[in-house]
């Protein structure tokens, strides 16, 4: 019967050693969108989901964050590879996609139902989204970038999840910021980038562990 004991003990122990470390395994995010996510013509760690990560750490925050974006992406490329970009386990995306839909002249209405979709995807999952918000370019006329710019916030409250308003905020026609091709952010620019994000996305993760993560 002591021999009993003692392993019933010894197991009980193992058990409490081992459950804080279950319990702490850090936050999944996931950032998909285009090349403003996957980091065009930038080493990876110069990327913004690498240096968001390391702002995050930098802040104490125990949270891993996955790249999946792919230059060139627009809405409907997002939504045709959304089941298998995102794994199970992920804890949070953040959604950036719409920038290539506007370039292209996509219609509005089609970038929104993509997104739309993309975001009840997520949901379906149980998948928390923080949405980035994209402008389209001058070029494209007022009428289209005033019915572009409503997508974000409307599908924002119509899902009920928190937009940062804007992913290229800070960088846009800021000099020493961006790529020789003028569209793309470079590292310092990318470094603005999260800067202006964090506290974003800082509210995101606390969402996420109020959720039960």
């Amino acid at each position: 019967m002591r021999f009993k004991a003692i392993l019933f003990h010894f197991l009980v122990m193992s058990f409490m050693a081992a459950w804080p470390v279950a319990a702490q395994q850090p936050i999944q995010l996931v950032g998909f969108g285009d090349s403003l996510m996957a980091g065009y013509q930038l080493a990876p760690s110069e990327s913004y989901t690498a240096q968001l990560e390391t702002a995050l750490q930098a802040k104490g925050h125990d949270v891993v964050v996955a790249n999946a974006g792919v230059s060139g992406d627009t809405t409907s490329g997002g939504l045709s590879r959304v089941d298998w970009s995102v794994p199970d386990g992920t804890d949070g995306v953040i959604l950036e996609l719409g920038a290539n839909d506007a370039l292209r002249g996509i219609s509005p209405d089609e970038t929104e139902k993509n997104l739309d979709a993309i975001i009840s995807r997520l949901k379906e999952r149980s998948i928390p989204v923080l949405l980035a918000g994209m402008l389209a370019p001058p070029n494209m006329g007022h009428a289209y970038s005033e019915r572009f710019g409503e997508i974000y916030p409307r599908l924002a409250k119509k899902h009920d999840v928190p937009l940062y308003p804007f992913f290229l905020d800070g960088v846009v026609a800021v000099a020493g910021t961006q790529l020789e091709d003028g569209m793309h952010p470079n590292a310092k620019g990318v470094g603005i980038m999260v800067e202006r994000s964090l506290p974003a996305v800082e509210a995101f993760l606390g969402n996420i562990r109020t959720a039960g993560k």
